[in-house]
């Protein structure tokens, strides 16, 4: 059924309209775009004034030029490739586009520049893509929501009030809530939250981590323990590092609760390199990658239904993009506790 009360999505800008707005001709827009030679600075300089206020973007491929691609793009900030939780979503996602006859591609921002993953997203709008799925893009909810008035798209994660763009969480509150009362209900007190530092947060975006920290914060002040909140980068080398300085001190804890089950693996390796077990060190995660489950590891985490993530992502774009809706959609998914043998009672 038809989104009548929505207003349609806008028109993209043409190089007509950059011309008619700069008072120029189509050939010295095409000109300052292609950097020709014989454009004068003033020129450059009323073309590309023209360009910013329009937010026009030059069409790339031809095949895009004619409609549809038939492309669904995800973007991912990833410090590797080999991110399981990023390959669930991946895996839903292609598995709901079976027989669609959509195609889908990856984008990963990787060169760890600033404005790396506004890049990404602007070359994947460049490109024609008929949508985009954003995961951990370190973007704020004004260029997002910009974006989205020219391609549908969904953002996987962060929990987002935009006007133009889908979001697809899990109740992160809830689930490090499960993850902590966990290790509480098996007699911790002293616990850790490893983590990485969060995005900047508004009321209107609010990113995961965030939300987790600030849960495991106020669980803990509630029942008068001390928290103790440690920063690693994502990587999983990074979390085995900061682990292993955690556990060398005066005041080490006997449970982490990692951020994510990335860091939980570095926690874990920590653990075992010093000859712990869990009643010494327990160590609960947040995602139930595949590694989880495998027997050497037995990861305590959180579920957070990745390829579920990846096939609903895929439902909320297919509804934009067959013009069924362009009114924002909010799917929140509810996390369970996965309880395998990295968390124990403390040993006496």
């Amino acid at each position: 059924m038809s989104d009548s009360s929505a207003p349609p999505r806008r028109r993209r800008p043409s190089l007509a309209d950059v011309a008619k707005h700069a008072g120029v001709s189509e050939g010295a827009v095409s000109k300052v775009i292609r950097k020709a030679y014989g454009v004068s600075p003033a020129m450059q300089e009323r073309v590309q004034k023209a360009i910013e206020e329009l937010n026009y973007r030059p069409r790339t491929g031809a095949r895009g030029m004619r409609g549809q691609t038939f492309t669904i793009a995800i973007g991912s900030e990833m410090p590797q490739l080999g991110n399981d939780f990023f390959t669930q979503v991946t895996s839903g996602a292609a598995r709901k586009l079976g027989g669609s006859g959509y195609q889908l591609i990856i984008a990963p921002s990787l060169d760890g520049t600033d404005d790396a993953d506004q890049k990404v997203l602007d070359a994947l709008v460049d490109r024609q893509v008929d949508g985009i799925i954003a995961i951990s893009l370190d973007v704020g909810l004004p260029f997002l929501d910009r974006l989205a008035e020219y391609v549908p798209m969904v953002l996987l994660g962060r929990h987002d009030d935009p006007q133009n763009y889908d979001t697809v969480t899990n109740d992160d509150q809830a689930g490090a809530t499960l993850a902590i009362e966990h290790l509480l209900e098996l007699g911790h007190r002293r616990i850790a939250h490893l983590t990485v530092r969060p995005t900047e947060s508004t009321e209107a975006s609010l990113p995961p981590h965030a939300i987790r920290e600030a849960t495991y914060s106020r669980i803990m002040q509630e029942r008068k323990l001390t928290s103790q909140v440690i920063y690693s980068d994502a990587s999983e080398s990074s979390a085995h590092s900061v682990a292993s300085s955690l556990l060398d001190s005066d005041d080490a804890p006997t449970a982490i609760f990692a951020g994510n089950d990335t860091l939980a693996i570095g926690a874990l390796r920590a653990v075992a390199e010093r000859g712990l077990t869990a009643q010494d060190v327990s160590v609960v995660g947040y995602d139930n990658i595949e590694l989880a489950s495998h027997p050497l590891v037995s990861l305590t985490t959180v579920d957070q239904y990745g390829f579920t993530t990846g096939e609903k992502a895929i439902e909320l774009l297919m509804e934009r993009i067959s013009g069924e809706r362009t009114s924002p959609r909010h799917v929140r998914l509810d996390p369970a506790l996965v309880a395998r043998s990295s968390s124990s009672r403390p040993g006496v």
